[in-house]
Order: C-alpha cells, then sequence, then structure tokens
C-alpha cells in the first residue's frame, strides 16, 4: 500500500469523538503483502490505558476513542518480529501508521522510531492525570459511593468532604464534567445533584493546571469523560451485571450492554441503589437517612460513510431521600425529604475534512429539577424548595494539524433558563428570641411560632453565555509551547466579558528523564446558577441580620464572576523503570470569590461570593507502572486557602454566619494544611486481586463554635472529641480512612466470565468528622465500618 492508500484509509475512517484520538494503518509482510489478525496494542504504563484489536483480512486495522495521551504502540504476529513505535496522539485527526513486520530470525525486534521514555510525557505543560476503566472497576470505593467524586479524589489537589463534595485547588467547587464533548457545570454532589455514574466512564482525565482555552466557566478543575462505545467491540451483543449488598441495608444493581452491527455502535447503563445511609449523617446515630437512586445512560455511535460519524448519548438520573435528623429532629419527628432528577442529550457531528483537518459540532440539552419537601414537625425551620435549571448549548471545534502546530478552535452559545420556588418559616421560638444576643429584627416577620407568616420567594429568567477561544500546541525540539486565548461573554443578572490568555511551556531533559514546566492561565469563572435569583434577590437581602446592612448599605450589592490569576511550575521525573513523579506549586489570586453557603444542614445551598481569595499549593503524585502484578500511586496535597470579606449573596437568617463571613481575612473552611492518598493494587495471573487504599486528611476547618454551648448541646456533645475548637482556627481533627477490597475474576476463552469481591469500607472503624457547624456545609459524619460483596456476571 502506497502513501495514496494511507491518504484515502484515513479519510475514510473518522474519529469517533470530540476529544478522543483514532489510530489506522495497515500491516505487511517485507514483500508487500498484507498480514490479516495481527495484534495491535496500544498502551500507556502510568495511566495503564491499554487497547488491543486484530488487523482485517486486508491487513488494516482501526483503533478509536483513544484518549488524548503518548503511547506505544506494538505490533505482533506469530513468526514476525515484534515491532514497537511511539504514537502523540492529541488530537481527533485520524494518526496513520504503515508498519512493515520482518520475518522471526531476521531481527529480535525492530523498532521504526527509538522506545519512549512513557514515565513522563514531555507535550505536558499543565497538571493532567488520567485514569481508566480497568484501574477504576477495582478500587476501593466506599460502599454505597454517590459518583465519580470518589475516584477524583485519589488525585492530587483536592480537599474530601461529605456526601461525596470534593475541593479542587482551594476552590468549593467551579468543576466542570465534560461527557463525550457535553459540559456540564452543575454543582453534582449526593445532596445537591445526581452525580455522574463511574460505571459509564471508558477513561476520565483531569485538567488542573493549565486548562485547555477550549474549557471555560468552571475551571478549578475539568474532568474529561470518555464513555464506553459499542464500535470496534467485534461483538453484535454484549454485557454484564453487577449485584452489590452491603451494611446499612444497602443494596444496587448495575446492568451493562454494548455490541456493533455494521455501521451502529451502542453501549447502555442502568444503575439503581437503595440505602440507609444515604447521605453522611449529621451525628453518629445516623438518623432518618435513607434514600433511593436510579441511573440511566446510553450511547449511539454511526458512521454512514468515509467521511462522517455521528453519535448521540442520553443520561438521566433519578434520587429519592431522607434528610438526616439531628438527635431534637428525630424525637420531634422531623420528616424532611428531597427528590432529585436530570435529563440530558446530546449530539455530535464529526467531519474529517482531509488527512490533516477535522471538523466537529455537539448541541447538548439538560435539565435538572430539585425538590425539597417539608413535614409538619420540623424544627427549627421548616422550608420548601421546588429549583429547575435547563441549559443548552451548541458549539463548533476546527482541528487542524500543519507542520509542529496542532491548532484548535471554536465557539460555543449557551441559554440557561432558570426558575425558583421557596418558603421557609420559624418554627421554634428560641430560634430567634427577641431576649437574645442575636436576635435579627429582619426575620421576625416570618417567624412562624409568635404569629410570623412564610417567606415566599418565586421567580423565572433566563441568562445566556458565550464563548470563542483558540489555541496551538507547538512541538519544537524539546520544547512544548501551549498557546491559548479565550472570550467569555456573560449575560445573567449582570453582564460581563472578560479575555483569558492560557499560556504554557515544557522542556524535555532527556539524559535525566525529566519534564519540566510552568503556566500562566487567566480564568473567568461565573456564579452558580443554582439558587442564584434567590441569593442575590431584594428580598433575600432584606431578611438579613442588621449587621449586613450596616456595612454594604440599603442596597443588594450584585454577585460579580470571580476573575482570576493562576500561575503553576512544575515537573515529571521517571525513576528507574517503575516510578514516575509528578510534582506541581501553584498561586491563585482571585477577585470575587465563588462559594456556597449551607441552609440548616438540608442539601439546599446558595451562592455567595467573597471580595478576594489567596491559595498556595504544593502537590505530588507517585506512580508504580505494574510489575509483578503490583501497580499503584500516592498522592500528597499541601493548600492554604485565604478568603478576604466582604460577602455578597447568600441566604443567612442569623448573625454568626455574618460575623464569621465579616470578620477580616480568615481561612476558608476547604482549607487543609495536608491530605495523603494511597493506593496499592495487586493482580494476579490466576485471576485474583486485591487493592489498598488509605486517605490521610489533616482537618478542613470548622465552626469557632463556643466549647460550653456544645458541650451542653445534646446534639453535637458528643463529636466534641473529633473537632479542636481550641485550635486557631478551629479544626475538625485528623483522621485515617483505610478501604480494602479483594477478589477473584474468572475468564474463560480469554473472556471475562464472573468476577466476585469482598469490599470494606473504613476498615479500622475510625469514628471522625468531615466538618463542624461549617457556615458552607453544616456538620457531616465519616461513615463507619462497612463491609460490602459484589458479584458481577459477564455475558
Amino acid at each position: 500500500m502506497n502513501a495514496r492508500s494511507i491518504l484515502l484509509l484515513c479519510l475514510a475512517l473518522p474519529s469517533t469523538a470530540q476529544t478522543t484520538a483514532t489510530l489506522i494503518g495497515i500491516v505487511k509482510d517485507p514483500r508487500g503483502y498484507a498480514i490479516p489478525a495481527a495484534s495491535i496494542i496500544v498502551e500507556n504504563a502510568v495511566t495503564r490505558y491499554r487497547s488491543e484489536i486484530s488487523t482485517q483480512e486486508d491487513g488494516t486495522f482501526t483503533l478509536s476513542n483513544i484518549p488524548f495521551h503518548s503511547y506505544e504502540i506494538t505490533v505482533t504476529k506469530t513468526g514476525f518480529s515484534v515491532w514497537k513505535e511511539a504514537a502523540s496522539l492529541r488530537s481527533n485527526i485520524p494518526v496513520q501508521l504503515e508498519v512493515t513486520l520482518q520475518l522471526a530470525g531476521a531481527a529480535e525486534s525492530i523498532t521504526v522510531s527509538e522506545r519512549p521514555e512513557l514515565l513522563v510525557d514531555p507535550e505536558e505543560t499543565g497538571t493532567h492525570i488520567q485514569m481508566n476503566q480497568t484501574d477504576i472497576e477495582k478500587m476501593a470505593l466506599q460502599v454505597a459511593n454517590k459518583g465519580l467524586e470518589s475516584v477524583l479524589v485519589s488525585f492530587p489537589g483536592f480537599a474530601q468532604n461529605a456526601n461525596g463534595a470534593i475541593h479542587p485547588r482551594g476552590a468549593h467547587n467551579q468543576m466542570t464534567f465534560v461527557i463525550d464533548g457535553m459540559p456540564i457545570t452543575d454543582q453534582l454532589t449526593g445532596a445537591f445533584a445526581n452525580s455522574v455514574d463511574p460505571n459509564i466512564v471508558q477513561t476520565v482525565e483531569l485538567f488542573t493546571g493549565n486548562v485547555p482555552a477550549e474549557y471555560g466557566s468552571k475551571v478549578s478543575a475539568v474532568a474529561n469523560v470518555t464513555t464506553r462505545s459499542g464500535l470496534g467491540s467485534g461483538r453484535s451483543f454484549s454485557g454484564s451485571l453487577m449485584l452489590n449488598a452491603a451494611g446499612f441495608d444497602t443494596f444496587s444493581q448495575v446492568t451493562s450492554l454494548s455490541g456493533e452491527r455494521g455501521k451502529l455502535g451502542y453501549s447502555a447503563t442502568i444503575n439503581t441503589m437503595k440505602s440507609n445511609r444515604y447521605l453522611d449523617s449529621v451525628s453518629l446515630d445516623n438518623l432518618h437517612n435513607g434514600g433511593n437512586s436510579q441511573r440511566g445512560f446510553f450511547r449511539l455511535d454511526f458512521q454512514p460513510n468515509g467521511r462522517d460519524v455521528f453519535r448521540l448519548n442520553g443520561m438521566a438520573g433519578r434520587s429519592s431521600f431522607q434528610l438526616a435528623n439531628l438527635r431534637s429532629q428525630h424525637a420531634a419527628g422531623m420528616d424532611q425529604r428531597q427528590q432529585l432528577r436530570d435529563a440530558s442529550g446530546s449530539f455530535t457531528w464529526v467531519r474529517t475534512v482531509d488527512a490533516r483537518t477535522t471538523f466537529d459540532t455537539t448541541t447538548s440539552y439538560r435539565t435538572t429539577v430539585a425538590q425539597l419537601f417539608p413535614s409538619p414537625a420540623d424544627t427549627p425551620v421548616t422550608a420548601s424548595q421546588a429549583r429547575h435549571l435547563s441549559t443548552f448549548t451548541t458549539g463548533g471545534r476546527l482541528n487542524m494539524v500543519r507542520g509542529i502546530h496542532t491548532l484548535r478552535m471554536g465557539a460555543d452559545i449557551q441559554r440557561f433558563p432558570v426558575s425558583e420556588n421557596f418558603f421557609f418559616g420559624v418554627t421554634d421560638p428560641g430560634f430567634n428570641d427577641p431576649q437574645s444576643g442575636g436576635y435579627n429584627p429582619n426575620l421576625a416577620p416570618h417567624d412562624l411560632s409568635r404569629g410570623g407568616t412564610p417567606f415566599l420567594f418565586s421567580e423565572k429568567r433566563t441568562g445566556g453565555f458565550y464563548s470563542g477561544f483558540l489555541q496551538d500546541s507547538i512541538r519544537a525540539g524539546r520544547w512544548q509551547i501551549t498557546l491559548g486565548l479565550r472570550y467569555d461573554n456573560y449575560r445573567f443578572l449582570l453582564e460581563g466579558q472578560q479575555y483569558q490568555p492560557r499560556i504554557g511551556v515544557s522542556y524535555f531533559l532527556k539524559e535525566s528523564n525529566t519534564v519540566f514546566r510552568a503556566s500562566y492561565n487567566r480564568l473567568y469563572q461565573t456564579a452558580p446558577n443554582e439558587n442564584l435569583l434567590l441569593s442575590a434577590s431584594p428580598e433575600a437581602y432584606a431578611i438579613a441580620p442588621p449587621a449586613v446592612r450596616e456595612t454594604f448599605g440599603e442596597q443588594v450589592a450584585r454577585m460579580q464572576p470571580e476573575k482570576q490569576d493562576f500561575f503553576e511550575a512544575g515537573l515529571q521525573q521517571g525513576i528507574g523503570r517503575r516510578l514516575s513523579a509528578n510534582v506541581s506549586y501553584y498561586h491563585k489570586q482571585s477577585r470575587d470569590q465563588q462559594d456556597n453557603n449551607n441552609f440548616l444542614d438540608t442539601g439546599v445551598i446558595f451562592p455567595i461570593t467573597l471580595a478576594q481569595i489567596r491559595v498556595n499549593g504544593v502537590e505530588g503524585r507517585l506512580n508504580l507502572t505494574p510489575a509483578r502484578g503490583f501497580s499503584g500511586s500516592l498522592s500528597v496535597t499541601h493548600s492554604r486557602a485565604v478568603t478576604t470579606p466582604p460577602f455578597t449573596g447568600g441566604l443567612y437568617i442569623g448573625n454568626e454566619a455574618v460575623d464569621a463571613l465579616s470578620a477580616g481575612p480568615f481561612l476558608i473552611d476547604h482549607d487543609q494544611p495536608l491530605s495523603v492518598h494511597g493506593i496499592l493494587t495487586y493482580s494476579g495471573r490466576r485471576g485474583f486481586y486485591a487493592t489498598w487504599s488509605t486517605r490521610y486528611d489533616s482537618g478542613l476547618v470548622a465552626n469557632p463554635s463556643d466549647p460550653a454551648e456544645v458541650a451542653a448541646d445534646p446534639d453535637y456533645s458528643d463529636l466534641l472529641p473529633y473537632v479542636n475548637l481550641g485550635a486557631n482556627p478551629a479544626r475538625v481533627t485528623p483522621r485515617t480512612i483505610t478501604d480494602i477490597v479483594a477478589g477473584y475474576e474468572r475468564r474463560r476463552n480469554e473472556r471475562k466470565a464472573w468476577d466476585i469481591s469482598l469490599q470494606i469500607s473504613n476498615l479500622t472503624n475510625a469514628a471522625a468528622l468531615y466538618n463542624f457547624q461549617s457556615v458552607f456545609v453544616g456538620t457531616r459524619v465519616v461513615q463507619p465500618r462497612t463491609a460490602g460483596v459484589r458479584l458481577r456476571l459477564y455475558f
């Protein structure tokens, strides 16, 4: 096959997704004849990605849905020498190979290019980590985990919080999940929204440094998820059924299906779960804490001709659960409940223009509904909510490879109608007692215990977010340079715009297998849309304590988008043949910091902004590539997050919260001096496997409560040993949590047949808190020791 034939093959087999690569080619013998049934393996030892396919009768092959990265490609066939080559797959423009295998004995092996040092990645100019389906399946995830956040928290840079919430690099949340090109900027935690199901993931790559210019709005971290595709599976129908049972009457099942029929590939997943410890509890007693969830996902890929690929994705979720009670609330018979629903769909078209150019476009729609249901015995406050947020996004990307340049440019239009309905009323006479020092006279009209009327709020609005970007990745010898520029125009409660340069550089010191890198990003992060209308409303401002008006005046201040300068420097270092280290230092300086306040331990949170925040951090990750069945990672994070008032927005109905947010610069509640997360996995040749996961957290910042008052409060007195209220600032005490899983995987004819495993979460039964009486997230208790068993059948 000549060069022209390879070009035609490239045109005939376009990439199958916006953010994944495609590898195509042909394998021949020394006389130029096609070699069928040759094995093509694409793998990366550090990320542990591995994909394998066989050549067809004409010697051609196509491997698609490959995450962007550097890989080692191996081609083998009985009777021929082994062929290896390095490949950089960084664009959805198909990469082509023409492989000639030498006869065995003619040479021990033929290496077309020098074998890559894949312990480091010379093309990375920022912090970028990847994890794949195989590792996720064998992780010791917490029993009844809430979603993909339970996987991401094992990466450096995250502070762990309750209900699956994670804080990336000193931010409250401000994360974007991109599912096969569909952006989701909702706040995804177990109490606030339905999270992304980790069972749909083929690969997740996380950006926390030098974020590419195509990503915006919420970019403290970007999780780019590639889901499973049926194309290339080689089977018309296959799947699995996974059954789980664990403590707290936890039961779940996951059914997965996939296959291909001609030009159509499909995959689908259905996940259902129920538990009597659905959320992290607010007391050691785990009172009133049951719930259930259902999630579904499907993906269809269709290739009607040689240049076009179409993809249709659908995703939906529903959860219904009780809100965990304090002892006093449970004794009163409080029965608040919450229901969350979401549905989303996306349509993608990828067009191969020529061998060096592709165009892709994605249009998506997502809608979410959150409802809070009150009960007659609510205390100290009764509340109800019905919130509806929809997001329509459409955009296009042009991708080009021109010499040493890999170019990507595009634009997006986003519209988001928001509807909010909320009411509350005080039911406990002691909550806003006129005789107390913390009395708020602005709240008195809504004190139901004294004849007041409920606070009512109802409003609808539609906002817009419009953006464009251009980015270029330049390879020049040992240097890698990334240049990006993004423009955002935000129109909702206010209008704002921002140009954002994203610049990064790396240098590969090949002699020591070291990569040095540095970057600067200008970021523009908009406020969460959920409950934003109420948080920024005159109605909410009217019931805030008098101290707020004394500080800020009579008019409610508008909540501005966060503007951030972000610097990062780091290095990668290969150590021997099996170890890889990745270390970084970062500094963030932001104006109008985005955060939330929690409404009395419920799942209802309200956006706020604070004047500014300064975050400094050091983090590192040590990877052990597979060696004699063992592999693992060690992630270490140190961060310091100092926030400066005043604040804007939120729904504050007591003076304590206002005092805490107005008392000069302070360490925000997701500040944590040290976290360490270690994972060690063993995969035996005979099917046995085990994973040990241990995480140490030095403790998040807690509310500076009076120890004497806490000791006299039966709802919180037994939590005193787990919080250091005498420290400056007050913090929950350090905790070390160990999770383990051990199992056996049975194979028949080189295919998985069944898998059974035993898992124990919190092996040592450590009693600990995530947070204590926090203005932002309330009080939450770490799950005690819980055992579970999992059975998975493949068909």
